[in-house]
């Protein structure tokens, strides 16, 4: 099997039948091979919204975010058959709970079918999240909680914010290196990880309001908040509208057309169905933003580090890193254009990733801005 095998920090499961939920619901392990690697996966279920039952599983071991999720798209539990699948990764489970409980024994197929076994943990052997955080969940809006991660620190308070479909977790490591120098929090948007899935609120502003009822729940007093992809869109939703509410805002190669829209237009909504209705939401929420009246330091990977996509043919390699390039180095323009006071950096062959492909690059850029913020 091959070393992407489930390909997915966690994703979600909507699972129905009727069962007790003493019979199913909790925390689930177990592990499978990647050739010579084993990998550790964790189930947890729960009572989902309205009955039936959600769940979310988690192959710890492939993604720096502890949280993350990607939904199953079929389910069934007719006692004791267990069964889901995952089209966009070509996997399947097939499996049987025990009589009394305590195991749900099965098969993942993805490629190749091997056993993949699951057990109720006890607090001794349950794997925890090893980073050093603390864990809260802020109500900021009707039925709406978020997950907020506190690693501590003293100086400036200092918000982490995540791209589209990761949780606070994905900084869990990027974190620690910032909390030296400020307070640093990291906050999981609804729809995501333990975060809670409303059927609505996913435009910027909603977005960005949420941001704000965490500040104020927190009580911190002008935060730089630090935004990665998608998160670029909260933080110009927040810095637009409440400019004093925040001492600067860092786009970490989030600087694109749903932050920043020099037409005045709102972006593009390129998603298909395939996409989690989450996502979509999201994506079709984009609002456009002209004016960020705060101190700005905008990040860009410029070209990005094509990684496995990158075509074998150097010339061809080259002309999609030029291609890149120019998207790119176009937005980065139009930012700087239109945001002149925003410092605007540009790291080669970065990934989108780039608190993680570029760690000391980002820390000293991000070091450095912040020194310079009333």
């Amino acid at each position: 099997m091959r070393s992407k095998l489930l390909g997915i920090g966690a994703f979600v499961i909507l699972l129905s039948g009727s069962v007790d939920a003493q019979d199913i619901s909790g925390n689930w392990q177990g592990t499978v091979k990647a050739g010579p690697q084993e990998l550790r996966v964790i189930v947890r279920i729960a009572p989902g919204n309205g009955g039936g039952w959600k769940a979310t599983l988690s192959s710890i071991d492939q993604s720096p975010d502890w949280g993350a999720s990607l939904p199953a798209d079929t389910f069934t539990f007719e006692r004791p058959a267990v069964k889901f699948k995952l089209d966009s990764i070509r996997g399947s489970y097939d499996g049987k709970l025990s009589a009394d409980g305590s195991t749900i024994a099965g098969t993942w197929t993805q490629g190749l079918a091997q056993p993949l076994d699951f057990r109720r943990p006890t607090p001794e052997t349950a794997w925890q999240d090893p980073s050093p955080h603390a864990v809260q969940f802020v109500t900021v809006d009707k039925d709406v909680k978020l997950e907020v991660l506190d690693w501590g620190g003293s100086g400036r308070p200092m918000v982490l914010l995540t791209g589209l479909g990761n949780t606070a977790h994905v900084y869990d490591k990027f974190a620690l290196k910032l909390t030296g120098a400020y307070h640093v929090y990291g906050i999981t948007r609804r729809g995501f990880g333990a975060s809670s899935v409303p059927d609505s609120g996913y435009t910027a502003d909603r977005l960005g309001d949420d941001v704000l009822a965490v500040l104020d729940s927190l009580k911190l007093n002008r935060p730089v908040l630090v935004g990665h992809s998608v998160a670029g869109e909260e933080l110009s939703s927040v810095g637009s509208r409440y400019p004093k509410r925040v001492a600067g805002l860092v786009y970490l190669e989030a600087g694109y057309a749903y932050a920043f829209s020099a037409s005045g237009s709102a972006p593009p909504a390129p998603f298909t169905t395939a996409m989690p209705t989450v996502t979509q939401a999201i994506i079709a929420g984009g609002q456009p933003y002209t004016k960020v009246p705060v101190p700005i330091l905008a990040i860009f990977a410029a070209p990005h580090d094509l990684g496995p996509l990158a075509p074998s043919d150097p010339k061809e390699r080259a002309a999609k890193e030029a291609a890149d390039e120019a998207a790119v180095g176009a937005q980065a323009k139009a930012f700087q254009t239109g945001i002149p006071s925003a410092r605007v950096v540009r790291l080669p062959h970065a990934n989108h990733y780039v608190f993680l492909s570029n760690e000391a690059d980002v820390l000293r850029e991000m070091n450095t801005f912040v020194s310079s913020v009333p």
